[in-house]
């Protein structure tokens, strides 16, 4: 070997003169199946074992959080519904208690006796005003017939209807 000649491969081993890498290659053919070597080929991979992992990992938590969340959403749904339902029942105390107060003042008791109850103190006389436009009010109707009777004016009605007997009727109970 020459000191001036770098050895041209790793390790310090050369090829030697007149050995050249072709020459280390068996010929085509002349090779026996034991020598040679099968190798697959394998594509690269697009996604690394971390990467996987980790994306199973994460939909794993994912998956965990999912029913929490949504009990949690649920829960302020109701809540904010119940605190709703609250704010209305808030007001209507309200308006009962302003109610109430009304009810305490002896005008306002004295007012409501003299427009429901038509009841005046003695020696007031009461005037009736009666509306035409306003049947709810005055309590009539336009037409008697479409007025409802109350169950005493039935109950009387029915009494006049048995007095009043077609002579038919009569001359059948007579045979």
């Amino acid at each position: 070997m020459n000191a001036s000649r770098r050895p041209s491969r790793p390790g310090g081993r050369s090829t030697g003169p007149g050995r050249t890498r072709a020459a280390r290659r068996p010929a085509p053919g002349s090779t026996s199946r034991a020598q040679v070597k099968r190798v697959r080929y394998r594509p690269a991979r697009k996604v690394s074992r971390r990467a996987a992992v980790l994306a199973l990992v994460l939909s794993a938590l994912a998956l965990a959080y999912a029913y929490p969340l949504r009990t949690y959403i649920e829960q302020r749904i109701e809540i904010n519904r119940l605190e709703t339902e609250q704010s209305a029942q808030q007001e209507h105390i309200e308006d009962l208690e302003a109610e109430r107060l009304k009810w305490e003042d002896p005008e306002y008791v004295e007012a409501q006796i003299r427009s429901s109850l038509l009841l005046v103190p003695p020696g007031e006389d009461l005037v009736i005003v009666i509306d035409e436009n306003d049947p709810e009010r005055t309590g009539g109707a336009d037409n008697e017939e479409t007025a409802e009777l109350t169950w005493y004016d039935e109950l009387a009605a029915t009494f006049e209807d048995a007095d009043r007997l077609d002579s038919e009727e009569t001359e059948e109970a007579a045979e």
